[in-house]
């Protein structure tokens, strides 16, 4: 199988050496492309790797997946993923915090991150995040994918008549289809929403494609958008 390329962003040398460490040494599929200490630095580094892509190097070339600082000097992670994204579409971003801060979960899902950890995160855990980001399954902290539950389960009247008349196409779900937009959104692939809701895989598999055909979506990164764009309204 091929590996997935990975960049490391951090100010913090140790915390980037160390987690390059662990992955290198417990991740086969996995290898690290290299490592920058600031936002500027990650964005001039990502686009050197993508010049300097050989056909014979599978290992050469753009990185897969760039686990990004939110707090770094001369260039923050968000402005860093905002500029990353315009350059270099395919690669997946994931953010890295300490804390839980509404301002920047909302900016860099905006700026299209694919997903939002806190560094609390267990090795393994980020491990199992970076393979599942290939997957195509955002990855959201539990913390913070806690708190988009409750602003989309939030069925008071106030806010369900607020949600529905700024954002039209909520409406057009039903009540089992906003639960499964819900349970996409903090980052649970289908199987999971089937063990969460007690339905079959399959059946969760024909709500997604009724999902994605009302709302004009083509994947899971597009709905965790709009989710974001509820929250913060």
């Amino acid at each position: 199988m091929e590996k997935i390329k990975v960049m490391l962003v951090d100010d913090q040398p140790l915390f980037a050496q160390s987690l390059r460490t662990f992955l290198e040494n417990y991740a086969t599929d996995i290898v690290v492309v290299g490592l920058a200490e600031n936002g500027s630095k990650a964005v001039e580094l990502a686009l050197d790797l993508t010049k300097s892509a050989a056909p014979d190097n599978p290992e050469s070339g753009a990185p897969d997946v760039v686990l990004m600082d939110v707090h770094m000097p001369i260039m923050n992670g968000v402005e860093a993923t905002r500029r990353l994204r315009s350059y270099l579409p395919e690669t997946k971003i994931i953010m890295l915090s300490t804390y839980d801060e509404d301002d920047y979960v909302r900016d860099a899902l905006k700026e299209g991150a694919s997903g939002y950890l806190l560094k609390d995160i267990s090795p393994t855990e980020l491990i199992a995040a970076i393979r599942a980001l290939r997957g195509g399954v955002m990855q959201i902290s539990p913390q913070i994918a806690a708190k988009l539950v409750h602003q989309l389960y939030d069925d008071s009247k106030p806010k369900a008549e607020a949600i529905s008349k700024k954002f039209e196409w909520f409406n057009t779900l039903t009540k089992r289809e906003r639960e499964i937009f819900t349970l996409i959104a903090t980052g649970l692939d289908n199987e999971g929403i089937a063990r969460k809701l007690n339905i079959a895989e399959q059946t969760v598999r024909n709500h997604v494609s009724i999902i994605y055909s009302k709302l004009g979506v083509k994947d899971r990164f597009e709905i965790i958008q709009l989710a974001n764009e509820i929250r913060y309204h």
